[in-house]
């Protein structure tokens, strides 16, 4: 069994995870979806935003692929989602998780490094960080299109973050933690030695643990002291 106090490369999910959003993600695909003519209210929207929900924590575009298509459309709906998920991160409706900012300070001040990852657009991505005043906190952010353009539930991103970082030796010394069953089961692709889900976000215990959670966390707060706290090596 991994010893979770080796743990060196943590990488975090945004939205529903460490950012607090509040339900923009529906709220933008509303948006989205007018753009292409889907009527609210209709079987056919319901459809689409069951989808959306169900793969809470993929790349946005490739879920635009499966719900409209032609490429064409999927862009056209992404380029809607994504500019009205910022406008709304703008006007100020997004925050941090309690206690989240405190926990990745409290990781990196322990030796560990942290990486945040999200399913959205760099640009969202980006707005986001800056909505909040983490364009410093952590030394690498990534969204899909840095690790080759396909998100979660694939691997890569957790994968780019090892590559890039070299914080860790071995992927059993990552830790991957989300609030979504796509943020689980990249992670073990990955291959990471601890993967945990948060209940602040899309997807409930049951979800998690089905998609691969060894461990299910009222939120990122509580990571640290899952964690142990113990410096980069301890206790070995």
């Amino acid at each position: 069994m991994n010893d979770i106090r080796d743990l060196r490369l943590v990488v975090l999910d945004m939205a529903g995870t460490t950012v607090a959003d509040g339900g923009l993600v529906e709220r933008a695909f509303a948006v989205a979806a007018g753009e292409l003519g889907v009527e609210p209210g209709s079987a056919d929207h319901a459809a689409k935003l069951d989808h959306v929900r169900a793969t809470m924590g993929e790349s946005k575009i490739s879920v635009f692929r499966h719900l409209f298509g032609e490429e064409s459309l999927a862009e056209r709906a992404n380029t809607a989602f994504e500019k009205a998920y910022g406008e709304l991160v703008d006007d100020g409706h997004i925050a941090p998780v309690a206690g989240a900012r405190e926990a990745i300070e409290e990781l990196q001040g322990g030796g560990r490094t942290v990486v945040l990852t999200t399913g959205f657009a760099r640009v969202t991505q980006d707005a986001i960080l800056d909505a909040l005043g983490w364009r410093d906190l952590v030394p690498l952010t990534l969204c899909p299109a840095d690790a080759g353009g396909r998100g979660r539930p694939y691997p890569d991103m957790v994968l780019e973050a090892f590559l890039r970082t070299r914080a860790a030796e071995a992927v059993r010394q990552i830790a991957v933690v989300g609030d979504t069953s796509y943020d689980m089961l990249s992670g073990v692709r990955a291959g990471a030695g601890l993967v945990a889900g948060v209940l602040t976000g899309a997807h409930g215990d049951e979800a998690l643990r089905a998609a691969g959670a060894g461990h299910i966390l009222g939120s990122v707060a509580e990571l640290p002291a899952l964690i142990g706290g113990f410096a980069t090596g301890a206790g070995r």
